[in-house]
């Protein structure tokens, strides 16, 4: 199994440092319920504004339910399906845009949908596991496989199982795998108490 942790200016915890989006899954290997509930435990514990927990998980499983997994992975644009056909889990992430405490918008779904689903991501790692966040797919597909009511807003899917070594993918998407991770400096994304200010 590749690792590729993440090079810090500054020292952070190794479960954040060994998350990354690979995209090589070892097929052989599958996701146990066990797994599958911690993830979504992980998820259930994100912050949310006024705790409103705005996400909606639907999971599909390539073996326990490969015929349901086989709809999903169709609404995916060819790229993602050349290497999530070999993960384990589909996950769809859904956001509830109205507040279930008094009924008005919230503003704050979607970020609290990203909290939750870097949880689950943060979870895979701890687990042995690798998750990969995608928005290359069809919503409205998406939406119908997965009876998504209309009120809720599709955000992103998640591909979930066990890494594998780079050499299960072909040529550009070995490359991929194998290409070291970069970020832009803290410098030109952090500011000290005005935009541009140096922290």
């Amino acid at each position: 199994m590749m690792k590729k942790p993440a090079v810090t200016e500054v020292p952070i915890h190794p479960l954040i440092a060994e998350r990354w989006s690979g995209r090589a899954f070892d097929e052989t290997k599958t996701v146990t319920r066990e797994q599958v509930l911690s993830l979504l435990e992980a998820a259930r514990w994100a912050p949310s504004c006024y705790g409103d927990q705005p996400w909606r998980f639907v999971v599909w499983h390539r073996t326990q339910d490969p015929q349901g997994w086989e709809k999903a992975f169709a609404t995916l644009w060819p790229f993602n399906q050349a290497w999530v056909k070999r993960a384990s889990l589909l996950v769809l992430v859904c956001a509830d845009p109205i507040f279930s405490y008094n009924g008005e918008p919230n503003a704050w779904a979607e970020y609290d949908c990203g909290a939750a689903a870097e949880n689950l991501c943060l979870q895979a790692v701890a687990l042995g596991l690798m998750a990969h966040p995608m928005a290359g797919f069809d919503a409205q597909a998406i939406r119908a496989v997965a009876g998504v009511p209309d009120r809720y807003k599709v955000i992103s899917l998640i591909a979930v199982g066990h890494p594998a070594e780079p050499d299960v993918l072909d040529g550009e998407l070995a490359e991929k795998e194998r290409a070291p991770r970069e970020r832009r400096p803290l410098a030109e994304l952090c500011f000290a108490g005005k935009w541009g200010k140096s922290l």
